[in-house]
């Protein structure tokens, strides 16, 4: 994600080359490593927990990668509001489920 143009050269040698698709994927790789690190460390919250906030995270990686590549294209006005709405759902989601969890 923070590096894509290094990732596409070393690793990823299929044409063509797109800077905001290599972002996008790293930022759903954050959120797939989080959900593994919180089911693995975080004794006190519960699978959902884990997936709520993982998925939080890698939806607030999902805004950085569009806040980086604002001229790319899409919508930004657009989608970064909504990604970040999105986010902060999961984030909160998963705050409540480890809290319930935790008892």
């Amino acid at each position: 994600m923070g590096a894509p143009q290094s990732f596409y050269e070393t690793a990823a040698l299929f044409e063509p080359y797109n800077q905001h698709f290599l972002q996008d994927i790293g930022a759903f790789q954050v959120g797939l490593g989080a959900v593994l690190l919180f089911a693995a460390f975080d004794r006190q919250g519960s699978a959902l927990s884990a997936a709520l906030l993982g998925a939080g995270l890698g939806a607030a990686a999902h805004v950085i990668s569009h806040v980086i590549g604002t001229g790319l294209g899409g919508r930004p006005e657009v989608d970064i509001p909504a990604f970040t709405v999105v986010g902060g759902l999961l984030l909160a989601g998963g705050v409540v489920e480890r809290r319930r969890a935790a008892g």
